[in-house]
């Protein structure tokens, strides 16, 4: 969105332009920051300002809207910015226009903040301005929030104010307010793009009114975010008719400890089990096998024969033997007589 903020001195553009910055995400283009940076770049528009201002005279509107244009030209402005400071009359209003028109971003909306001249001098008089980034504040209205820093330095603001806003200067500010820059409320007014809003009451009941100036000249608040497209019909199918993937499955519980302990002793003792069955079954084999081995004696055998011919064997006693002790003992006997 293309914005132009209008007003005396005072009333507020440039605190409201802040917000939109912050909140929306576009830039601030002030005539005046421009001014200082071509100077101290010292770039062609820039020494030609140089030269009007050492000389007392004002800056030709033809090097304003040539530094405006090479502003423009930046890719920050890509979804508008918010002009503050210029126009001030109806020539750079005109020439403004021109060159929006031959850029084709043309303005949106302009604002017309309207405070009370007497809310406007005690305004002005309580302005400050930070020595290093530039901010401004008032010391009635809008001061820096206690323990807030200087983005530029990480310590306090250093405030100071600016000549041209003290009381003294400020009836010659809004006299000359209303003789050239209050006609370009009419100017804009005939081509559509005015809207007013009452700058006076807190800032953020300001703000709400900015916002509504804007959704009433565009027909949606600039505020509000943009809704993603909808996905094309063919692709809502696809993902409808895409499969869910399948639940997981829940792992198990863990076991308590009493429970492994028991199922580790359980295993052991049947190997221990398996293994002595194993030992036993190799024993009781390895017993038949020299069993088997064992030579039969005669008489076995005989009776054998003998029944397999049908005749009854009688087996012999085997004569019996002597004790070893009676053989020992019969030499020591004879030895003795």
């Amino acid at each position: 969105m293309r914005i132009v903020l209008l007003g005396p001195p005072g009333s507020g553009k440039g605190t409201q332009s802040q917000h939109l910055i912050r909140s929306h995400g576009i830039p601030q283009i002030s005539t005046g920051d421009l001014l200082r940076a071509a100077v101290a770049a010292q770039s062609r528009l820039g020494i030609a300002a140089k030269s009007a201002m050492d000389a007392g005279k004002l800056v030709d509107d033809e090097v304003v809207l040539g530094m405006i244009r090479e502003r423009l030209a930046l890719p920050d402005v890509a979804h508008g910015f918010i002009l503050d400071g210029f126009p001030r009359n109806l020539s750079q209003a005109t020439a403004l226009d021109d060159l929006l028109q031959q850029l084709d971003q043309p303005l949106d909306v302009v604002v017309l903040l309207q405070v009370d001249n007497a809310e406007l001098v005690r305004r002005i008089g309580g302005r400050r301005t930070c020595r290093n980034c530039g901010r401004v504040f008032n010391v009635f209205t809008s001061p820096p929030a206690p323990g807030e820093t200087c983005p530029q330095t990480g310590g306090e603001h250093d405030l100071f104010q600016r000549p041209d806003d003290n009381e003294a200067t400020v009836a010659e500010r809004l006299k000359v307010y209303e003789e050239k820059t209050r006609p370009l409320a009419q100017f804009y007014d005939e081509r559509g793009l005015l809207q007013r809003i009452d700058a006076e009451g807190e800032q953020d009941e300001v703000t709400a009114r900015l916002e509504a100036a804007l959704a009433r000249a565009t027909g949606t608040p600039l505020a509000q975010k943009a809704k993603p497209a909808r996905k094309p019909a063919a692709k809502r199918a696809v993902v409808k008719a895409t499969p869910k993937p399948a639940p997981k499955k829940k792992p198990a519980p863990k076991k308590s400890s009493l429970q492994s302990t028991l199922k580790s002793a359980l295993t052991t003792a049947l190997k221990s089990a398996r293994k002595l069955v194993k030992r036993a079954s190799k024993s009781a084999k390895k017993t038949a096998k020299k069993s088997a081995k064992k030579p039969v004696r005669k008489a076995a055998a005989k009776r054998v024969v003998a029944k397999a011919k049908g005749k009854r064997v009688v087996a012999r006693k085997a004569p019996a033997r002597k004790p070893v002790a009676a053989k020992k003992a019969a030499p020591r006997a004879r030895r003795h007589r």
